[in-house]
C-alpha cells in the first residue's frame, strides 16, 4: 500500500482515475469474484485483453475487452505485473493493449495482482477432484523444501492450518470418483504418479473405498512422510484386507525394510515360495484367510468353504512349510512368511 500511495502521488493529472480504479477492484472483492470474473470485469475496464497465469497449475486466462475468452493470438505485453501471495511469486497479470500504454495501467495491474492473490489464497486454482500431478508431486515429494510444499498445497485448495492425509490406492475407477467417495465433503484433490494414483485429503472414511481397490493410507501430518507410510501400507494389501492404515500396521511395518536377499534366504518365506509355484493354486488365498481371521471357521465362512475343507487344506499347507499352523507360534511364522513373500513380489 505504500508503494501504490507513492505512485499516486505521482498521478496527479490521474489521481480521481486511479481512486476510481482502486474502488473498482474494492467493490469486486467484496462481490467475491472467482478469476474468469475478475478477468473479465478488468478487460472491460482496461479495453484490451486481460490475462491471468498462474505458475503453479499452468492456468492460463485471457479475456477480451467484450467479456470473452480471447482467440486471437497474443499480443506482446504492454504490462506485466506479478501476482504474490506470502511473499512469493505465484502467477502474472498482464494486459495486451495494442497501443502506448494508459497511464492508469500500473495501478489495474497492481490492484488486479492483488485481488487476484486474495481469489486464489480464497477459492483455489479449482474446485474439480483431479489435479496437476507435478503439483502433487511437489506436495509429497521428500525432496520439496518446505516453502516449496506450502506453497503447493495451497495452490492445491489445502487450508494451512489442516492436516493432510495422503492416500496410495490401485482401482478400476477414475481416481477422482475414488476420492469423492472417500471424502465428499472435504476438500481432496487426486492424480496418478508411475503406476500408483495419489489422493490427498483432509479426512478419509475407510468403509467408502469401492469393492476392488487397494488402498494404503498415510497418517495425517507431513505429506512427504504420510505419502512414504501410505506406499508402504498399499504393500500390506491383500484381498481380504484390501484397505490398510499405516498406523494399523505397528511393528510389521519393519518386514518392509528387510533386505531382499534376507528375505529369500529365509526358510519359510522359500516355502510359501514353493507352495506358490506348486499346482494347489488355492493354498496361499486359504493361508491367507486363515492367517487374516485366526481361526479355522471363520477362514471358512471366507472362503465359502465347509471348515472340513480348509481343515484339509491347512493340513497339507502346514506340511509343506513344516509348520504347526494349529499352533499360536506357527500361525505367526506362517502370517509373517506369506506377508514377506507378498512383500517380495509387490
Amino acid at each position: 500500500m505504500e508503494a501504490l500511495a507513492e505512485r499516486l502521488s505521482h498521478l496527479d493529472p490521474h489521481a480521481q482515475g486511479a481512486i476510481r480504479v482502486i474502488a473498482f477492484y474494492d467493490t469486486l472483492m467484496c462481490r467475491r469474484v472467482d478469476l474468469p470474473a475478475l478477468a473479465r470485469a478488468s478487460a472491460g475496464l482496461a479495453g484490451c485483453v486481460v490475462g491471468i497465469r498462474l505458475h503453479g497449475t499452468g492456468r492460463v486466462i485471457r479475456i477480451s475487452p467484450d467479456g470473452r475468452q480471447a482467440s486471437t493470438p497474443p499480443h506482446p505485453t504492454s504490462t506485466t505485473v506479478p501476482i504474490t501471495l506470502d511473499e512469493e511469486e505465484i502467477g502474472t497479470v498482464w494486459l495486451e493493449r495494442p497501443g502506448p500504454p494508459s497511464p492508469l495501467d500500473e495501478v489495474l495491474l497492481d490492484r488486479l495482482a492483488i485481488a487476484a492473490a486474495a481469489v486464489v489464497e480464497r477459492y483455489g486454482p479449482a474446485r474439480t477432484t483431479m489435479a496437476d500431478p507435478a503439483l502433487v508431486e511437489l506436495a509429497i515429494s521428500s525432496d520439496s523444501d518446505e516453502a516449496a510444499r506450502t506453497r503447493a498445497l495451497r495452490l492445491l485448495g489445502f487450508a494451512a492450518d489442516l492436516p493432510v492425509r495422503v492416500v496410495a490406492v490401485r482401482s478400476h475407477l477414475p481416481l477422482d470418483q475414488v476420492g469423492t467417495l472417500i471424502c465428499p465433503a472435504h476438500t481432496v484433490k487426486a492424480a496418478p504418479l508411475a503406476d500408483v494414483g495419489v489422493i490427498l485429503a483432509t479426512t478419509v472414511d475407510q468403509a467408502r473405498f469401492p469393492a476392488g481397490a487397494r488402498a494404503g493410507i498415510g497418517a495425517a501430518g507431513s505429506p512427504e512422510l504420510s505419502w512414504q507410510q501410505a506406499r508402504t501400507a498399499l504393500r500390506f494389501t491383500t484381498p481380504h484386507r484390501p484397505t490398510v492404515p499405516y498406523v494399523e500396521l505397528g511393528a510389521l511395518a519393519l518386514l518392509a525394510q528387510v533386505p531382499r536377499d534376507s528375505a529369500c534366504g529365509n526358510a519359510d518365506v522359500a516355502a510359501i515360495a514353493r507352495i506358490a509355484d506348486g499346482p494347489q493354486d488355492l493354498d496361499l488365498e486359504t493361508l491367507d484367510a486363515y492367517c487374516t481371521t485366526g481361526s479355522l471357521r471363520r477362514a471358512a465362512d471366507l472362503l465359502h468353504l465347509h471348515h472340513s475343507s480348509v481343515a484339509r487344506r491347512l493340513e497339507r499347507i502346514g506340511k509343506t512349510l513344516g509348520i504347526e499352523l494349529t499352533e499360536p507360534t506357527g500361525l505367526i511364522r506362517a502370517g509373517l512368511a506369506l506377508t514377506t513373500w507378498r512383500l517380495l513380489n509387490d
